[in-house]
């Protein structure tokens, strides 16, 4: 068994997708200074390697399933229907059960998306107990987790692609 390393999971050689490859990136409007770090990263993985994109912004976590759902029923027949989702959002913990149940919400929706759907839909969705978590995990000691996000995003293609 080998070690996943950071250097390992950044690493998008031998990677070929199709040139009309396309993601849908859908991102929520809560926690807008970290959810804007993971978008920015996100898109610039995917423009290096020439991979379209378009971002749909959702109020928060909790709508980000229904509206990829709602997505690609519009779009699976027509010429413009995405390879894959990324779902980008910040969650930080607060003194009532609400992130429990937003965090689990949003966790099984990407899940069940995941089951349901022909295309993979990537969690990007940081679920954190304080400001200083998120920042860790936007070119902090944790990464950039957008930029991992996008680069989940080209292999899950090339693997649906090339199973």
């Amino acid at each position: 068994m080998s070690l996943v390393t950071t250097s390992n999971l950044y690493n998008t050689t031998g990677i070929q997708l199709p040139s009309d490859a396309y993601v849908i990136i859908i991102r929520t409007e809560w926690n807008a200074a970290i959810v804007n770090k993971l978008d920015e990263g996100c898109r610039k993985v995917l423009w290096e390697h020439k991979i379209q994109s378009k971002t749909i912004t959702v109020p928060g976590a909790f709508e980000i399933p229904f509206t990829i759902k709602r997505v690609w029923e519009a779009h699976k027949n027509k010429a413009d229907k995405p390879y894959a989702f990324i779902a980008l959002g910040c969650v930080i913990k607060g003194d009532t059960p609400h992130f429990d149940y937003v965090c689990k919400a949003v966790t099984d929706g990407v899940l069940q998306l995941n089951l349901s759907l022909p295309v993979p839909t990537i969690f990007g969705v940081l679920t954190v107990d304080d400001q200083q978590q998120a920042e860790e995990r936007i070119g902090g000691k944790h990464g950039h987790k957008g930029e991992e996000a996008a680069i989940s995003a080209l292999k899950m293609i090339q693997l649906a692609l090339h199973p």
